[in-house]
């Protein structure tokens, strides 16, 4: 288990940015947190730290957005509004796992048992207006939480 603090969207971002080139391409993130705890702020990191040129945007409405560049591809969910196993296999999430991308996982907690048993979790909690803690973690490690 790993912890990190930032004190603004920029630290996020660079957080993000150094993770992106960390973490083994193919992996699973699932994010925990609340609305507007950063989520999304991470993963617009995480893409330019790839190299992907695009506009992140939160996958609300879509589902999933797609960001591909630099010879990477980033799955990004919104799990939200998935409320049963049917929604999850229409989402394309399962298809996403055998792609060889990334795929990153808002409101992990929705579909906590459909994630990888290697995947990485990231809790990320509020500490302020723009102070926050990004706690890095196993699967087994957020279970035991």
């Amino acid at each position: 288990m790993k912890e990190y603090l930032t004190h603004s969207y920029d630290e996020t971002l660079a957080l993000a940015k150094q993770l992106s080139k960390e973490l083994k391409e193919g992996c699973v993130i699932g994010f925990l947190g609340d609305l507007g705890a950063g989520k999304t702020a991470f993963t617009n990191g995480f893409v330019e730290g790839l190299g992907i040129e695009a506009e992140v945007s939160s996958p609300t409405f879509a589902i999933c957005n797609e960001y591909k560049g630099n010879g990477k591809k980033v799955c990004h969910y919104d799990m939200y509004r998935i409320d049963s196993w049917d929604d999850l296999l229409t989402s394309g999430y399962y298809d996403s796992l055998d792609s060889g991308a990334y795929v990153l996982c808002e409101w992990g907690e929705n579909i906590f048992g459909a994630l990888p048993e290697d995947a990485v979790i990231i809790k990320i909690e509020k500490l302020g207006e723009n102070d926050r803690r990004f706690t890095l973690m196993t699967k087994a490690e957020a279970e035991a939480q």
